[in-house]
């Protein structure tokens, strides 16, 4: 919004919405653009939207996004728990019960989201449904009492991504790590995705956050175009700052000031966006 303000643009405040309404109002015209589509893992929503006849993706907003399953340390190292496939196991899926019906309880992610059709494909896929249950509801909710049970000392088993607060909190390494899954297996079948990090298969596609344009809006204003297809923040930043947000730093105005210090930071890079974008911008007038 700060780039897009300081090219002369109108910014209105943003508006949330779930994914399949965003898509929806962004290929009618009824929204611009939004900087939050998720390659891999909102591709459904956005071809059932539209896809490339009424929008446009563009740039790596983020790339090297993350999503998989996490347990505790503690519990990992203790039962020399690695992979996914071990919670079949009666004995190592009743460690993470916390409802007393002798099976696992996940934490899984709100219904809707592109992350819910994935799980509800592993669960069967790789042999869960008998001994986990896939809690779902309101996912940070739900976190939040699965980090007071962490702090309690008992296990926890729980999806998540990167980036985002909870990263900061249950840091990888030291408080938890990251389940292996024993082959990638996705819905709809198309598995030569790249789902492996630092040596583990986590899943779900290793995947890179672009820019969502409707096209009629790129069209017109190829200054916006070039502005989104070159910004890029990293996932630590991103992360660094939901973590503010959850410790209270979360007005509109806290917003604001964390996205200028961001740019003081990060200034020379950004005014470079600001330099490509103008240019683009002056390139079409003059073909025009």
């Amino acid at each position: 919004m700060a780039g897009l303000k300081e090219l002369g643009y109108d910014v209105e405040t943003p508006k949330e919405t779930e994914y399949s309404t965003m898509m929806v109002a962004i290929s009618n015209g009824d929204a611009d653009f939004s900087v939050h589509l998720w390659e891999e893992l909102h591709k459904s929503f956005y071809q059932k939207a539209g896809g490339d006849e009424t929008m446009v993706k563009t740039g790596d907003i983020m790339p090297g996004v993350l999503q998989g399953y996490m347990i505790d340390k503690k519990t990992a190292d203790e039962h020399h728990i690695t992979s996914i496939e071990d919670l079949q196991k009666p004995e190592i899926a009743k460690l993470f019960d916390a409802n007393g019906d002798g099976k696992a309880d996940l934490t899984g992610c709100n219904p809707g989201w592109g992350c819910e059709l994935i799980i509800a494909h592993h669960m069967n896929a790789y042999g869960l449904e008998k001994t986990v249950t896939n809690n779902q509801g309101s996912y940070f909710a739900l976190m939040a009492d699965t980090i007071a049970r962490y702090k309690q000392g008992k296990p926890i088993l729980y999806y998540t991504w990167v980036p985002q607060w909870i990263s900061g909190v249950l840091v990888e390494g030291k408080d938890v790590v990251w389940l292996t899954v024993p082959r990638t297996d996705l819905p709809g079948g198309k598995n030569d995705v790249n789902t492996t990090f630092n040596g583990k298969n986590l899943g779900f596609a290793v995947d890179s956050v672009k820019a969502v344009i409707n096209k009629e809006f790129a069209e017109k204003n190829p200054a916006a175009v070039k502005f989104l297809s070159e910004m890029q923040i990293t996932t630590d930043d991103e992360s660094a700052q939901n973590l503010k947000m959850h410790d209270g730093e979360k007005s509109a105005a806290d917003i604001t000031r964390h996205a200028k210090e961001w740019i003081a930071a990060h200034r020379a890079k950004y005014d470079s966006w600001l330099a490509d974008a103008r240019a683009a911008a002056n390139t079409a007038t003059a073909k025009n």
